[in-house]
This record gives structure tokens, C-alpha cells and sequence, in this order.
């Protein structure tokens, strides 16, 4: 047997705790890219001795990564044949044009889209949409560098020409045809004041329109598993430092996390449509001005002719909505918990959420994408052409982020290298100051502290570090593991307030019409609203789903393990539990 020294252990870890922090000082600065930064420990961890790289290597194709991999492709796919696009438009004719149920069919579509796509893509989609209509409502919108100056023109224009121009930030144009400019007439004092609340009415709501996408993707992201990476980072750490825990999987995350994306998306939409004009709580009887009303006339038909110009629904759409709506049953329907799902009909453990995405998209590789015709297995004279699948190799491999997949693969290797070299349970040794603090307060402080750092760093990057160290807390405390990590997983996608938070917030403020002070005061409130509610969740219905109310079975042996990792060491073992 190999003899115990404790300074060689404290070693390990500290050879460990030097990979992660130097992991996270790369993903924060993005000094190397992410995925680079993801393939370290397949190198430093082998060279440092922490880990043997047939440990290592099978850390980045762990079947939560081929789960996730299915979701990229199912995605790829629904973009290949525009019905993504087909979906928002048809829920934008059927909300209405009126500029706060626009906004609520924008963040309605976003959100639906981006639980299976990415965030990203579901923004970058979405936005064009969003700026047509946008034209439609008030013309176009041009961006000024210096406010005073432009006041200084808008003035000066208004003296020559007798026609009115916006002294604001942004500046919209009703018309651009020449023939409306002849009929411009000199305008009163009151018809000034009009028009200019007009035109910060149409300014605040361009903002509210462009603002609530990223926000709807970033909340749509938290619904489904596959939604988001820090979703399948959760799920594979829960089976690295928990092997026999069981409760977490698509079914069951989904009746979790979709009340809550609602709830969140219903409270989001009011607080933009109140800040910016959308509702009006001063103004419910007010009448519409004869320019709002053929403004929304225009956006109706704007929305009619971009539906009308995708043409007749495909067989190819039918054919992707119909694995699409396959995939999503059987994935929730695989072992629902509360009652039994069809993987009880095969050997327990054989069959898994990845093994019910790859099956779908598989066929997607050989299924026609035209309506095959049973005619031409009897016709000699029919040609022998090669029949278009739904989704070619080719576009697959364009298409999907396979650096995503790297960077999931990366932080599982973290979570091994923390569980293997005992970092994991050295850190849990350095939280007794947190054993007093009550469970529900635990939940806000680390929401808050997530959020806040997310705001900062990648959302991925920021759950692989602090999941470990949640993980132990809870141990400490005596809690259910998932009544502290679900929040800390969700809590990183709630980053509202910058640009620089999430690319769907980088994407809208790319646009040039947004401000930083828009996204911080309208964020401030939507990271508040999201703690709030998440602990609502966890306290409530999260407690029947996930059996947070007791200790389980299943972390009780990891704590026992790691007593018994560390007996010479009394302040890093888990003793006092």
C-alpha cells in the first residue's frame, strides 16, 4: 500500500487549484479562446500528475456532451429549412401589432426558439425581424455622436425648412419619399411639443423592442436542458461528484425551470413595456394619434409579406416540425419520475437523454427533404436521382459550435480533477463561516454573487468554477447539493445588465441604438426580479420535484467518501456532518 502524507495531498490540490485558477483567468481575459483554454487539463493536469490522461480524455465526450451535440444538430436543421423564422412570424401576426403585445410576441418567439437553439442564434435571428417592423412603425433611425450639435442642426433645419427633425439621441425619420417633404407646412408651438413626445415615444419603444430580445433568449435558455451550456455542465458534474443521483433530467428540469421562465418572461415584459411606453399606466383611455394607427397598419403588412414570401408550408418544414415535436416528447417522456417513462422498458441504466437525441437526429441524416413518391419504385423510365436528405454532414459542420462541445468537455475534466485530487473537499474544509448561514438566505447570497459575476465573465466558465465549490457547501450544510446548484446554474444566465455580459446583449447593443445606462437600469431590476423569483421556485414547486426537503442517500455517500479521503487532516474532512 501506498503510505498517507498529508503534505503530498495538500500538494495535489495545490496543483489542482493552480490549473482552475489559471483556467479562469483565461476564460475571464479570453486571453487564448475558450475552447483552447477548455483543452488545458488534457495537458497540464497528465504533466502535474494530478490526473492520467485516460482519466482525462473521456471527460469530453461524456454523454451529456453527445445530449447536448443532438440539440446543436436538431437546431441546425430547423434553420437549414427557415422554420424557425415561419414561428415568428406566424405568433407576431397572431399577437398584434401594438407596440406591447409586439414586444410580448418578440420575447414570446425569442424565448420558445432559444430553448432549443442557442442563445445566440435565436437573438441573431430574431433582430432582423425585430428592425423591419421597427422601419415599419416609424422609418428608419439614424445614430448621433454628438447631442448638442445635432440639437444645434435640428434647430437650425427647423428654421429654414419649416420641417421638424427629433433633438434626441436617435433620430427617426417618418418618410423618406420626396413627395411628403412639399407637403410639410410650418408647425405651431403645440404641434412641436406633440410631435417631439411623439418621437421619444417611438425612441423609447425602439429601444424596449431591441432590448427585449437578448433578455427573452438569455430567460428562454434556462427552460430545457439543452438550452444552455450551464445546464449540461450541471447534469454532468451532478454524475461526476454524484454518480447515483437520478433526479435530474430533461423531464424533470423541464416541469422545473418552464413555470419559472414564464413567470420571469411575463414579469420581464411588463417591466419594459411600462419603462419604455409600451403600457402606459397614465394612459389606458388615451385614443391612438391617426400617425400610430397607420403606423401599426404598416407593421401588420410588413409582418403579412414577410410570412407571404416564405411561400407555401414545405414538406421539408413539416417533415423537421414533426421530429422536432418527436424529439422534445421523448426526451421529457423518457423518465418523467412521476410516473414511469418508457425507458422502463429496457434495462435500467442503458438508456439516457443522449441516447434519445442521437436516435433522432440521425434520421434527419437520411430522411428525404421531398415528399417521395411510391410511383417511382413502378416507373423503368423515372431518373435515378439522388434524393436530398433533411440535413447534409456538410451543413452540420458548418453549422454547429463544436468549440461549445470542447468547452463543456473542459469543465467536466475541471470537476474530475477537483473530485480526484481531493481540491474539492479541501475547499468544503474552508466554509465554516457559511455553516450558520439558514439554507433560503445561502440560495439568494450565491444567485447574487453568480449574477454579479456573470455580468463580467462567460456564463460557462463562471458555473464550471463555482459548481465545486457550491457542491461542498451544501455537504456542509446539511442540504439537498441541488437546492444550492440548480440557483448558482440558473443565476448564470440571469446577466442583464452590460453588453459584454452575453453575446445576445452584445449582438442588440451592436445595433447602435442602445446605450449602456439603458441595459444597466433596465437589468438592475431584471437580475433583482430573477433572484426573487428562482428562490420563489426553489422554496416551492422545486421542492416536490427535486426532494430538496431531506438529505439524500446519494450525497451522503459522497460525503462519507470524503471523510474518509482526508483522516489525518481534521480540518478538511467532513467529521462534524
Amino acid at each position: 500500500p501506498i503510505p498517507y502524507f498529508p503534505s503530498l495531498l495538500l500538494l495535489q490540490e495545490g496543483r489542482c487549484l493552480y490549473v482552475i485558477l489559471l483556467m479562469a483567468l483565461y476564460w475571464c481575459t479570453e486571453a487564448l479562446p475558450l475552447a483552447v483554454t477548455a483543452l488545458l487539463p488534457i495537458v497540464i493536469f497528465t504533466l502535474l500528475g494530478i490526473l492520467p490522461s485516460n482519466k482525462v480524455c473521456p471527460q469530453y465526450f461524456l454523454d451529456t456532451n453527445f445530449l447536448f451535440l443532438s440539440g446543436l444538430i436538431m437546431a441546425s436543421a430547423i434553420e437549414e429549412w427557415n422554420l424557425h423564422r415561419r414561428i415568428a412570424l406566424r405568433v407576431l401576426m397572431l399577437v398584434g401589432v401594438q407596440p406591447a403585445r409586439l414586444i410580448l410576441g418578440m420575447m414570446l418567439t425569442t424565448s420558445f426558439l432559444s430553448m432549443w437553439l442557442s442563445n445566440t442564434a435565436s437573438t441573431a435571428m430574431m433582430l432582423p425581424i425585430a428592425n423591419a417592423i421597427l422601419k415599419s412603425l416609424f422609418g428608419e433611425k439614424d445614430t448621433s455622436k454628438d447631442m448638442n450639435r445635432e440639437n444645434e442642426e435640428n434647430q437650425a433645419s427647423l428654421q429654414q425648412n419649416k420641417l421638424y427633425t427629433v433633438p434626441t439621441e436617435m433620430q427617426f425619420l417618418a418618410s423618406t419619399e420626396d413627395k411628403d417633404l412639399s407637403e410639410e407646412k410650418e408647425m405651431t408651438s403645440d404641434a412641436l411639443s406633440d410631435l417631439k413626445k411623439e418621437e421619444e415615444y417611438k425612441t423609447n419603444i425602439w429601444k424596449g423592442f431591441l432590448i427585449s430580445i437578448p433578455y427573452a433568449a438569455s430567460i428562454g435558455g434556462t427552460a430545457t436542458l439543452t438550452g444552455t451550456a450551464p445546464n449540461l455542465i450541471l447534469l454532468g458534474q451532478l454524475k461526476s461528484y454524484f454518480p447515483e443521483c437520478d433526479v435530474v433530467n430533461f423531464g424533470s428540469w423541464f416541469m422545473f425551470a418552464f413555470p419559472l421562465m414564464l413567470i420571469f418572461l411575463l414579469m420581464g415584459w411588463l417591466w419594459i413595456s411600462i419603462l419604455y411606453g409600451g403600457i402606459n399606466l397614465r394612459g389606458w383611455r388615451t385614443k391612438k394619434s391617426n400617425i400610430r394607427v397607420d403606423a401599426e397598419a404598416r407593421a401588420r403588412e410588413v409582418i403579412k409579406e414577410d410570412y407571404q414570401k416564405l411561400g407555401p408550408t414545405k414538406f421539408a418544414e413539416q417533415a423537421i416540425f414533426f421530429f422536432f415535436c418527436v424529439f422534445a416528447i421523448m426526451l421529457f417522456s423518457r423518465d418523467p419520475k412521476f410516473i414511469p417513462g418508457w425507458a422502463s422498458l429496457f434495462a435500467p441504466g442503458f438508456i439516457s437523454d443522449a441516447v434519445t437525441g442521437i436516435t433522432i437526429v440521425i434520421i434527419l441524416f437520411f430522411f428525404p427533404s421531398q415528399k417521395p413518391s411510391f410511383r417511382w419504385w413502378f416507373d423503368l423510365k423515372a431518373p435515378n436521382t439522388e434524393m436530398q436528405p433533411l440535413l447534409t454532414w456538410r451543413k452540420a459542420q458548418e453549422t454547429v459550435p463544436w468549440n461549445i462541445i470542447l468547452l463543456l468537455g473542459g469543465g467536466f475534466a475541471m470537476a474530475k480533477g477537483c473530485e480526484e485530487s481531493g481540491l474539492s473537499v479541501w475547499i468544503g474544509g474552508r466554509l465554516h463561516p457559511l455553516e450558520g448561514v439558514p439554507p433560503p438566505v445561502a440560495v439568494i447570497l450565491i444567485t447574487i454573487v453568480i449574477a454579479l459575476f456573470t455580468e463580467f465573465a462567460s456564463n460557462t466558465a463562471t458555473i464550471i468554477i463555482f459548481l465545486p465549490v457550491l457542491a461542498e457547501l451544501a455537504i456542509r450544510l446539511r442540504v439537498n447539493p441541488l437546492y444550492l446548484m440548480i440557483p448558482g446554474t440558473i443565476g448564470c444566465s440571469y446577466a442583464f445588465m452590460l453588453p459584454v455580459s452575453t453575446p445576445p446583449n452584445s449582438i442588440a447593443f451592436s445595433s447602435g441604438h442602445l446605450m449602456v445606462k439603458d441595459m444597466a437600469r433596465t437589468g438592475l431590476l431584471m437580475n433583482l426580479m430573477g433572484v426573487l423569483l428562482l428562490s420563489l421556485a426553489m422554496n416551492t414547486w422545486a421542492k416536490t420535484i427535486f426532494q430538496l426537503g431531506t438529505f439524500p442517500a446519494w450525497a451522503n455517500i459522497h460525503a462519507e467518501n470524503a471523510t474518509s479521503v482526508l483522516p489525518a487532516v481534521e480540518n478538511v474532512t467532513l467529521s462534524a456532518l
